[in-house]
């Protein structure tokens, strides 16, 4: 297969009115139902496993959230085309809010696994339109440095969540209510999304499974890189702790290699956008057009992918090496998601940039489960060679999928 660049070039598409309280509304409603959401995640297994729920069962319940993003994900522009941008957002605040509700007053486990499904599908809705959102309202010179923040942002609710769980305590029935707040508190502030004017190519575009269709065959590298991405920076955080122990680190060192990973992520995530801004406006363009920088920046993220991956065989007879090993995958993997963010909102707009988004989020989604499934059973059958040859294959493939800039194509028509 012929490599292409994930970008074509075009003129810079100024962002609609209201872009700057668009914004703030969208970084607000998100940081909190987040926070929220990573504060009744951990809190559910808990206490399912305090009702005496078996651990194979438990871990069926917390699929089931990962199951309705992958059911919804494909139909988001399908959804949004029919109900509009805003009503959409405010329908992905909604069923999260009523399904921790829910959580609260129901004892029954079937109910739970329904509003388990609802919220998911619900989550996967959001994910989708809200970064599709950001990166249409950014200023065209400065779309990295929101995207960027944007990602930075959601970062962190991975670590506020937890700890403010850990504070108040998973026992204390305060936990779950002070959850729903955080959830009320997002949908509240979702009602000051402006008024968003019609997608352009709302009544065009492609929608569906065709629609997600359709925006892999334009850019088949948004799905390779999401994939590498995903599976780099959330996948292998999954199974660090595991990966630790089979060092030979403590259960206290091996849980802190997830937090080495995270802090990769939330730390260089932010800079990747500021540089993708810097380089493809550079005076001179010495890193060629913006599509062309980006692009570069990629290419490095996967390099670095790749030699700290080389670096594992080294890890077993130097322990200390996991944790800057972990943080490097975290950042990479976090960085090539948000370069590609940014590439989807640098080139499309409305229900196109819904698609194409759509597809960064399934296949950095469907990394983010392969890699604690086959790294798992690596670590188990083959920690010796199975584990880093996964892993090696991966990244190599990340970095011979992204070797050569290619030629630019136009995308194809929606209505071909």
């Amino acid at each position: 297969m012929q490599t292409v660049p994930i970008s074509s070039t075009g003129p810079a598409v100024p962002p609609p009115p209201q872009a700057r309280l668009g914004l703030l509304a969208i970084f607000g409603s998100t940081f909190l139902e987040l926070v929220g959401y990573f504060m009744l995640t951990p809190l559910l297994i808990l206490r399912l496993k305090d009702g005496g729920v078996s651990t194979a069962l438990a871990g069926v319940f917390a699929a089931t959230g990962w199951l309705g993003v992958f059911l919804m994900t494909p139909f988001a522009s399908a959804v949004t085309r029919r109900l509009g941008r805003r009503p959409t957002l405010w329908l992905a605040a909604l069923i999260p809010t009523v399904a921790t509700a829910g959580f609260a007053l129901s004892p029954l486990l079937g109910v739970w696994f329904v509003l388990k499904l609802a919220a998911g599908m619900a989550s996967g809705l959001r994910w989708v339109l809200a970064e599709a959102v950001v990166a249409e309202f950014s200023p065209p010179g400065q779309r990295g440095r929101y995207v960027g923040l944007f990602e930075t942002m959601v970062g962190i609710t991975f670590v506020v969540g937890p700890a403010l769980l850990a504070w108040i305590g998973p026992q204390n029935d305060a936990a779950i209510w002070t959850a729903l707040g955080f959830m009320a508190a997002g949908l509240v502030w979702s009602l000051i999304i402006p008024r968003l004017p019609p997608a352009a190519d709302a009544h065009e575009a492609r929608v569906g499974l065709g629609g997600v269709w359709h925006a892999v065959l334009a850019h088949p590298m948004v799905m390779a890189v999401g994939f590498v991405g995903g599976f780099f920076e959330s996948g292998l955080t999954a199974i660090l702790p595991l990966y630790g122990l089979a060092l030979g680190l403590g259960a206290t060192l091996a849980a802190l290699l997830v937090s080495a990973s995270g802090l990769g992520s939330a730390l260089m995530m932010l800079p990747a956008g500021l540089l993708a801004d810097r380089m493809g406006h550079h005076p001179q363009q010495r890193w060629g057009n913006e599509a062309q920088a980006r692009h570069t920046l990629m290419r490095v993220c996967a390099w670095i992918t790749l030699g700290a991956t080389v670096v594992i065989p080294f890890v077993a007879g130097t322990p200390w090496l996991a944790a800057p090993v972990a943080f490097v995958w975290g950042g990479a993997g976090g960085c090539l998601y948000t370069l590609a963010m940014i590439d989807i909102g640098s080139r499309e707009e409305g229900i196109t940039l819904v698609n194409s988004t759509a597809v960064l989020v399934l296949s950095y989604t469907l990394g983010g489960v392969l890699a604690p499934v086959l790294g798992a059973a690596a670590l188990q059958w083959a920690p010796a060679l199975g584990f880093p040859v996964l892993l090696l294959a991966v990244a190599a493939l990340g970095v011979w999928l992204l070797r050569e800039p290619g030629v630019p194509r136009a995308t194809p028509s929606s209505t071909d």
